[in-house]
């Protein structure tokens, strides 16, 4: 794994990963990606390579093939970002309590 940059120098590049991840949507949920809980760690590396972990809302996810590469294009259009890597987990497995409060909120479940 390369190294972790310092937090003062990637803070910007990583609001702006962060804001790329929020262009993308689970089918199933009107609710980014990231809003929702399915974004489980973003690293920017000392080189500007993103890693990003993510799961999906289930195994079966309609999406499962064609999600997490739309995450690492969005990913590495980002400017300055170098190389972008999307691992696809499901431990822990995702649950509603992932999503914060306004989008339980949004979703009708508060």
């Amino acid at each position: 794994m390369p190294e972790t940059a310092d937090k003062g120098g990637t803070a910007e590049l990583e609001a702006q990963v962060i804001a790329a991840l929020r262009t993308c949507y689970d089918p199933e949920i009107p609710v980014n990606i990231y809003d929702l809980g399915l974004v489980y760690e973003v690293r920017v590396n000392a080189d500007n390579s993103v890693y990003v972990k993510m799961t999906l809302t289930a195994p079966n996810c309609p999406v499962a093939g064609s999600l997490p590469e739309l995450v690492r294009q969005r990913v590495a259009a980002v400017p300055g970002v170098t190389e972008a890597r999307v691992e696809l987990t499901f431990d822990p497995p995702w649950s509603p309590n992932k999503m914060s409060d306004l989008v339980k909120l949004q979703l009708g479940l508060l």
